[in-house]
């Protein structure tokens, strides 16, 4: 292979807003954000949700039927007897 011409595959830390948590995953992202955790400096993604924010994983996820949709999806499509 070529030299020079693969992105840094390095640690960076991924900051969740909503949930205040940081993973360190290693990444070839580029950002000019940096975070410092436990005395060392990363650099930075900040994101809105995370698997720990988020209402899929946390289980607080709501669905909402607006119309009778899924009614008329289980009449016309559910099991069939």
């Amino acid at each position: 292979m070529r030299d020079g011409i693969h992105p840094e595959y390095r640690p960076v830390a991924f900051k969740d807003g909503s949930a205040d948590h940081v993973f360190i995953i290693r990444s070839t992202v580029k950002t000019k954000d940096k975070l410092t955790v436990d005395g060392v400096e990363y650099p930075a993604v900040l994101l809105d949700t995370s698997s720990l924010s988020h209402p899929f994983y946390t289980g607080k996820q709501k669905v909402i039927d607006t119309g009778g949709r899924v009614g008329k999806f289980n009449a016309r499509y559910g099991a069939k007897k």
